[in-house]
């Protein structure tokens, strides 16, 4: 079983973007049973809160539910709970290196280096821009299923 965590800064709108973004395409491929897929914040500023609009309405879009979802923190003890650490920016995997204190295992990765980019995923909390987030996301959780399987 692959078990993933996707990462962003408070965990309303990018990481559950991609968390259910891959929920829907593990679901479609029906490998459900050989994956465990959350997502978390590297802050607390959002704790608790539910997913943004803007992420709940773009995924309904394509008939992807977050119902539910409240933004949790990424703790130390997570990194012997998964096997990836998926980060939406360069900033995610710097926080993520600090709450960890390291990656010996060389599990933290980006989201698009799975397209071969060094890019970040841009942040619709500052940009508005749901739709360029989302398709940034899709195909990075695209390439990152079929590197996997």
């Amino acid at each position: 079983m692959y078990r993933i965590m996707f990462v962003c800064h408070g965990n309303i709108c990018r990481s559950p973007m991609a968390e259910f973004v891959f929920k829907d395409i593990v679901k479609r491929h029906g490998k459900e049973k050989d994956f465990l897929i959350k997502s978390s914040a590297t802050s607390n500023e959002e704790i608790g809160k539910p997913v943004h609009y803007g992420t709940a309405r773009k995924l309904s879009q394509y008939g992807i539910s977050c119902a539910g979802k409240r933004a949790v923190r990424l703790t130390r003890e997570d990194y012997s709970n998964y096997d990836l650490f998926i980060g939406m920016d360069s900033y995610n995997l710097v926080n993520m290196l600090k709450v960890f204190g390291s990656d010996p295992d060389g599990k933290i990765h980006s989201m698009l280096e799975y397209v071969g980019s060094d890019r970040d995923v841009a942040d619709p909390w500052y940009t508005g821009d749901f739709d360029k987030t989302y398709d940034d996301i899709k195909a990075g959780c695209e390439a990152l299923f079929k590197r996997l399987i």
